[in-house]
């Protein structure tokens, strides 16, 4: 009898990824291809079908396949955020020729990839900020991701942007001393704060500022003792929290709800202030029993294991999971 093809799709602002495998868990066929998502594209979704038909060409040629015969996929695609982005996509991945799929933001990915029943909800604390949840009768959603005017005040350049803040607070607006304000000038080349907001105004329209280096200010000066290091990152970890116990409250979970943490701040930041203040509040505002999980599998395999489960109809068990989980970080690691 001849094995199912299933197909889970990581694409993000930068790279997409493309991965073939069958209902067994085993690895056929990966590729990567640029960003495929929408807003990265200057005639939108028809750029986005073309990104995804051009790689979807290459990578099907070589295994003399059609979209038609893919049992199963799942595109977990940056910039599916909202319910009219959503269903502009599953239009343009239903005009590539797929039957049986899913597309949703890459937010959900992790849930699927690191929980035990593939439901829970995933924080995103990376450059950006977003969350998503699956509960335990398979609907979803997805609080935030758009910009903190829905409260996405997390995230690298938030972090950075905090610093700069802080900075500029001590000077000109009674703010707390910070270690962060020569750390900040440094960086943008001011040896005298009258030039200060001059200095913030050209980095920020030549887009040449340091996120990195302020978000790991940040965390270094925290560790030290700086009482405003400290304060940004208590007030991301409880903004943060908002979302997930939001996400939790509008949902409906049987049991202990299973939180995955995922994204470089989550994953290489490991603040204990941040991580504390966190699970503190989500505790505080949702009064239910939680495990946290921080993500160490690649969120490829939440898009390949979804689809396992779609094609199937059942989650996979945990040692197919971990199967899964070994051929992609395999195939990662020969990317470097």
């Amino acid at each position: 009898m001849m094995k199912k093809l299933i197909l889970g799709v990581d694409g993000g602002n930068s790279k997409t990824d493309f991965f073939l495998f069958d209902t067994d868990g085993n690895f056929l066929d990966f590729h990567r291809g640029p960003t495929c998502s929408h807003e990265q594209f200057k005639d939108s979704y028809q750029g986005a079908f073309n990104a995804l038909k051009k790689n979807l060409d290459v990578f099907f040629f070589r295994n003399a396949l059609k979209a038609s015969e893919i049992s199963a996929a799942v595109f977990g695609l940056a910039g599916v955020d909202t319910p009219v982005q959503k269903s502009n996509m599953e239009k343009v991945v239903a005009d590539l020729g797929f039957a049986n799929f899913k597309v949703v933001n890459d937010s959900f990915l992790p849930i699927k990839a690191a929980t035990s029943k593939g439901y829970g909800v995933c924080s995103i604390n990376g450059a950006g900020t977003s969350c998503g949840g699956i509960d335990s009768f398979g609907s979803y959603l997805q609080v935030g991701g758009i910009g903190s005017i829905v409260g996405d005040e997390a995230g690298g350049f938030y972090i950075a942007r905090m610093a700069i803040r802080s900075c500029y607070d001590e000077q000109y607006r009674f703010g707390k001393p910070t270690t962060l304000s020569p750390i900040v000038m440094d960086l943008l080349k001011v040896t005298d704060k009258y030039y200060l907001m001059d200095a913030i105004s050209a980095h920020l329209l030549a887009r040449s500022i340091d996120y990195n280096a302020l978000t790991l200010a940040v965390f270094s000066e925290a560790q030290k003792g700086d009482l405003v290091s400290q304060e940004i990152l208590k007030q991301i970890g409880e903004n943060l929290a908002r979302s997930v116990s939001g996400c939790i409250s509008n949902l409906d979970f049987i049991g202990t709800v299973e939180i995955v943490l995922a994204g470089s701040v989550w994953v290489k930041g490991a603040s204990p202030l941040m991580y504390e203040a966190f699970q503190k509040k989500v505790l505080e505002l949702t009064k239910r029993d939680i495990e946290i999980i921080t993500l160490t599998a690649p969120p490829a395999t939440g898009a390949i294991i979804w689809a396992m489960e779609l094609a199937s109809g059942e989650f996979p068990p945990a040692k197919l999971r971990q199967l899964i989980i070994n051929n992609v970080l395999e195939q990662l690691n020969k990317q470097g």
